[in-house]
């Protein structure tokens, strides 16, 4: 393949744009990289949902390494509630990323998005009251656990499962998304080696690798953003973002 043709340019470009609009997102925010871009593969490329599944978690191996390098800098980190987070989340996206290749898990996925749709509702009440000083969340270890099985089965689901509900929990946006974000990079690569394990390189595509430069140019900038921007409006556009990708997730759901 020539890489520098005309051809391979147009259509690594498009995917770069993706890319880098996903990983500024979740960097920011703390979620959507892997719900935007396995919607992307599945009903636009029509990959089967493992595939794309694995394909996003390659990418994401890298652009998580990138973000939580970022984060870390900016001192976005909670480094005790990583700890609690991260071993979890690597067995639940192991364990997410079998049932997967093995079953089709897509039948559970409007439920979790209904769910997920009323935590963005409770989120954006929050923000329109004031956000609630924070406070340190109890149930940590198990939320991991769902999050990387969901992550893994879905394609995408760490950043809205484990965000939302430490926010929920009254944990500090800025340090939840931080911290969610820089767990994210190891539970990435546990579920990308599950599914090289399973599957082989079958993931490894053009489009890939557009996904993957753009994510790697955005990565940075999202450590800043989470910095930058007070709490409450933090709060408020975590909400927004996770209604708004829940209600899409369940609207395609029923009109296959």
């Amino acid at each position: 393949m020539n890489w520098l043709s005309v051809d391979t340019i147009e259509i690594i470009l498009p995917f770069i744009a993706i890319g880098f609009a996903a990983q500024l997102i979740d960097g920011a925010l703390g979620m959507a990289f892997g719900l935007i871009n396995s919607t992307l593969l599945i009903t636009v490329m029509g990959l089967p949902p493992a595939v794309a599944s694995a394909s996003v978690h390659a990418v994401e191996t890298f652009t998580t390494a990138a973000s939580g390098i970022s984060h870390t800098l900016h001192r976005n980190v909670d480094w005790r509630l990583f700890r609690r987070l991260v071993i979890p989340g690597m067995i639940g996206g192991v364990l997410g990323a079998y049932v997967l290749s093995s079953v089709d898990a897509s039948v559970a996925r409007p439920f979790v998005m209904a769910y997920l749709a009323a935590i963005g509702l409770y989120l954006l009440f929050r923000a329109w009251r004031g956000v609630i000083e924070p406070r340190a969340p109890k149930v940590i270890e198990p939320l991991g656990l769902v999050g990387g099985f969901l992550d893994a089965a879905g394609g995408g689901g760490w950043g809205p499962v484990v965000t939302s509900n430490l926010l929920i929990q009254g944990s500090s946006p800025r340090q939840t998304i931080g911290t969610v974000n820089t767990s994210e990079f190891f539970l990435t690569t546990t579920i990308s080696a599950t599914f090289i394990f399973k599957m082989g390189f079958a993931a490894f595509t053009l489009q890939t690798l557009g996904l993957l430069i753009g994510g790697l140019i955005a990565a940075p900038l999202g450590g800043v953003l989470a910095k930058r921007v007070p709490a409450r409006t933090l709060m408020a556009m975590v909400g927004t973002l996770l209604t708004l990708t829940s209600i899409w997730s369940i609207y395609q759901a029923f009109n296959k």
